[in-house]
């Protein structure tokens, strides 16, 4: 009889605690910094960055201009949309960043974030993993950035707004994967 009460109340705290982590405000820090003062964007800026790094990135997998410039308005505004923006446009026009990408994701290696007045500067290092690739085999890459950011609310939404590029590492290459229907690769000499 005990035992039976004892799972019963470990089965109805499981489910408390399920239906709390879907009503409990504030609990999607990860996707929406909405309407958040300085201080509180500092402060859960680990949570929410990764989202707006991701949106970025999704914005450099579009091949129309417009579509480009619409998803990084999401997260970007002023110099840094302008410099993203055409930073990806001159990609596509010199050959670079295939359209064929898919990312996986983006994480946090480390970051510091201070505010200062109506902005919040943020040094932060990331990782991004993907798939680019071309018709006969595609490619796991994961590089590593850097960054010096400036975050600023646009009408409660925080966006970027500047940026510099400290540092990037592609040794991280990854490994090959191959279609099922892809002739084999030649190795090279």
């Amino acid at each position: 009889m005990l035992r039976n009460v004892l799972i019963a109340a470990l089965f109805i705290s499981g489910v408390g605690l399920l239906v709390w982590s879907f009503i409990a405000p504030n609990q999607d820090r990860s996707i929406s910094a909405d309407g958040m003062t300085p201080r509180e964007f500092s402060q859960e800026s680990p949570l929410v960055l990764p989202g707006i790094l991701t949106k970025v990135y999704e914005a450099f997998g579009e091949t129309e201009e417009a579509a480009i410039y619409d998803r990084l308005a999401e997260v970007a505004n002023g110099p840094a949309l302008e410099q993203l923006y055409l930073e990806r446009v001159g990609a596509m026009a010199g050959g670079g960043l295939n359209p064929d990408q898919e990312i996986h994701e983006v994480s946090l290696l480390g970051m510091s974030a201070r505010p200062q007045g109506d902005i919040v500067n943020i040094s932060a290092k990331w990782r991004v993993l993907g798939v680019v690739g071309h018709s006969e085999h595609m490619h796991m890459r994961g590089n590593a950035y850097a960054a010096d950011l400036v975050m600023a609310s646009d009408a409660g939404v925080w966006k970027i707004t500047d940026f510099t590029l400290t540092d990037v590492d592609r040794t991280d290459a990854g490994t090959l994967e191959r279609n099922a229907d892809a002739p084999p690769l030649e190795e090279d000499s």
